[in-house]
């Protein structure tokens, strides 16, 4: 799993407001992840969105013991997997 650094933001009063409501559902974190990548990225809503199920897909597939289990050729077939849908990224 790609390791994620902490990073300190300051935000007006009326967006913490509107955080907190998505932290309730303990999503804030990935919100503002997902919007800042978005923004880095440069690119459109739909690449970034097609990016951001990639990467779910990679978590997924990294986080299913079954998957680091079996091995092709000495490879975790996740890995196999992740390294073939990574380069997919628009």
């Amino acid at each position: 799993m790609e390791k994620l650094i902490p990073y300190s933001l300051y935000l007006p009063q009326e967006q913490i407001a509107k955080l907190k409501k998505k932290a309730k559902n303990r999503k804030a974190s990935a919100f503002i992840r997902d919007a800042l990548i978005m923004a880095l990225e440069d690119n459109d809503s739909f690449n970034s969105g097609f990016n951001k199920g990639l990467r779910e897909s990679c978590r997924v597939i990294k986080e299913c013991k079954e998957a680091e289990m079996i091995s092709i050729k000495g490879k975790p077939l996740a890995d196999i997997l992740t390294d073939q849908i990574e380069q997919l990224e628009a």
